[in-house]
């Protein structure tokens, strides 16, 4: 080799030595942590807690930053991580929020604190994401980096990540679950997916739900914990298989460690640099599972309908798939028309709640304000079909005959089923449910669904040819919030293939005929009273929350009690 070539090769070798070094360290600029105590939390009274901000030296406030959050303070030698990482362009400019479990101090020197840890972080529901976004997160950007520099956070969920290790790890999955809005990166190490505070449900729900944006390192080893609560290790990988089989992104690092931050710490980087690899890319949901995609339309997501209505309630469908609903508050009811458009039906409902037609082309609808059972017209002109108790919906079969949950308003009268028959003869059908509320028939009408919305059941009955019911029986198992003592399981509807669609306090509650809640589908206001099945092909499902209507088209078609009845195929028991 030439005197010159090798000098030059020399050359370069320490030019490529020289910056290898500064990237690997040297010459890395550092940012800074700004502690505080935080005592102000409302969601988590009288709780004190630690807070760390990492403010890296690039980050500039005229550009929010994106946000990590770390459960129990500052782990994984974290800020070190961040600045080579950032210095590197392996992620984005990020301030880190470093934050400890909420303590309720000592009332003297001879009584024990209360110690939120298990409260906030093990618990299922959306109590820790709120306090991050309501409180925590808002009083951070109050502070400023030593320099004067203002702290800005981007509001985006593609721009945020959370993490954490054993209960802080479920902590972090809870908070991007509930909110994928303002979560959507998830770093989990020596995850506490157990019988803790219902913990364990994830690796069910995961499999369930309408698949939510968010992308999750897992990291375990076998020598975990497995005690009382359950199983660490295989918990950890039950995680990972539902993530899998339902199309999160997801991977994961499994070994031997036990159950401390030992393995966490050394693969936090490469960790870091695949939760944000290819940021500023959105995190995309996945595609569900298959019982999902026989339900669900790629792309085709929900749509306004209309919006700024007291309380929504009782959607019905009529011949021409045109749809019909309430707004209880109001008294008024609505159609929406063909163009998509709403517009009104009646002035006055007389509160109309529940309602369905029936196969003479009429609305049958609870009417509140009167206690009555009413035949809407065309034009717009009732008559009474039934009086004397204050219905909450109903469903009217082939040839007339209607059924009317009764639930027992006030909390101590009985709840009641009535049926009435295609002549007008009113009788009690089924009484002992603590709170009658949807009702629906199966699409051969051989079948009554009830839901009893302060349990998690929905009952079904075997319909006789004079209109009675026999062989009830407690039988769609519904989910039921961690917040909530009950399903809240409201109107049902049945599609053509035999599936049950129950509105509840989780969303929409798909069951297979045998009972079993195959998918969850939440509403874009996780709100829903009611559900109908409309349009030209019963293909676009209506659903009633709140303030809103909704709708949505699916790949099945609706049941219609007006219409004849058809015999679905016999499910897969």
């Amino acid at each position: 080799m030439p005197k010159s070539t090798l000098v030059r090769a020399i050359c370069v070798l320490c030019v490529s030595s020289w910056l290898a070094a500064l990237v690997q360290g040297q010459e890395i600029p550092q940012g800074e942590l700004v502690k505080y105590t935080f005592d102000q939390s409302k969601i988590f009274p009288g709780t004190t807690r630690e807070v760390s901000i990492y403010i890296p030296r690039q980050y500039d406030p005229a550009t929010p930053a994106c946000l990590y959050v770390n459960q129990d303070g500052v782990q994984y030698k974290a800020p070190e991580v961040f600045d080579e990482l950032i210095h590197k362009g392996e992620m984005p400019v990020t301030i880190g929020v470093f934050v400890t479990p909420g303590v309720v101090k000592a009332t003297s020197d001879q009584a024990l604190p209360r110690y939120n840890r298990s409260f906030e972080y093990d618990g299922l529901g959306d109590g820790y994401a709120r306090f991050l976004l309501e409180e925590l997160l808002p009083d951070v950007e109050t502070k400023r980096a030593t320099d004067g520099r203002a702290i800005k956070l981007s509001k985006k969920g593609n721009d945020r990540a959370i993490g954490g290790a054993s209960s802080g790890a479920i902590c972090a999955f809870t908070a991007a679950w509930e909110r994928p809005d303002s979560f959507r990166r998830v770093f989990s190490a020596v995850g506490t997916y157990v019988g803790l505070r219902g913990g364990h449900s994830y690796s069910t729900l995961i499999r369930k739900y309408e698949p939510k944006p968010i992308r999750i390192f897992l990291e375990d080893g076998s020598n975990d914990l497995n005690i009382y609560a359950g199983d660490w290790w295989t918990a950890n990988q039950a995680m990972e298989r539902s993530l899998t089989f339902a199309g999160y992104e997801v991977t994961h690092e499994w070994g031997e460690g036990g159950h401390n931050a030992e393995a966490a710490t050394k693969l936090f980087p490469a960790a870091m640099r695949w939760l944000w690899k290819d940021w500023p890319a959105e995190v995309k949901a996945g595609p569900g599972s298959p019982q999902l995609q026989e339900l669900l339309i790629p792309g085709e997501d929900w749509k306004l309908v209309g919006e700024g209505y007291k309380f929504t309630e009782g959607p019905a469908v009529n011949a021409n798939g045109q749809v019909f609903f309430n707004d209880v508050g109001a008294g008024k009811t609505y159609q929406v028309t063909s163009e998509g458009t709403v517009k009104e039906f009646l002035g006055n409902s007389k509160r109309g709640d529940g309602q369905a037609f029936g196969p003479d082309g009429r609305l049958y609808a609870n009417a509140g304000e009167t206690s009555q059972v009413l035949a809407w017209d065309p034009s717009g002109q009732s008559k009474v079909i039934a009086d004397g108790f204050r219905g909450n919906d109903l469903v009217v079969n082939h040839q007339g005959g209607i059924y009317v949950t009764n639930p027992g308003w006030n909390g101590t009268d009985p709840s009641h089923v009535y049926y009435i028959s295609p002549t007008g003869e009113k009788k009690v059908v089924d009484t002992g449910l603590k709170f009658s509320n949807g009702v629906c028939l199966s699409p051969d009408q051989s079948l009554l669904y009830v839901a009893d919305s302060r349990t998690h059941w929905v009952y079904s009955y075997q319909v006789q040819p004079d209109g009675s019911l026999n062989h009830k029986q407690k039988y769609f198992h519904l989910h039921v919030p961690d917040s909530a003592e009950d399903s809240g399981a409201d109107g049902i509807r049945c599609d053509r293939d035999g599936r049950v669609w129950i509105a509840t306090r989780l969303g929409l509650q798909v069951c297979d005929q045998p009972g079993r809640v195959n998918c969850i589908i939440p509403t874009p206001n996780g709100k829903v009273s009611n559900l109908t099945f409309g349009g030209e092909n019963f293909d676009t499902l209506y659903c009633t929350c709140g303030d809103r209507v909704y709708s949505r088209k699916v790949k099945v078609k609706g049941a219609n009690g007006w219409d004849a009845p058809n015999k679905p195929t016999t499910p897969r028991l």
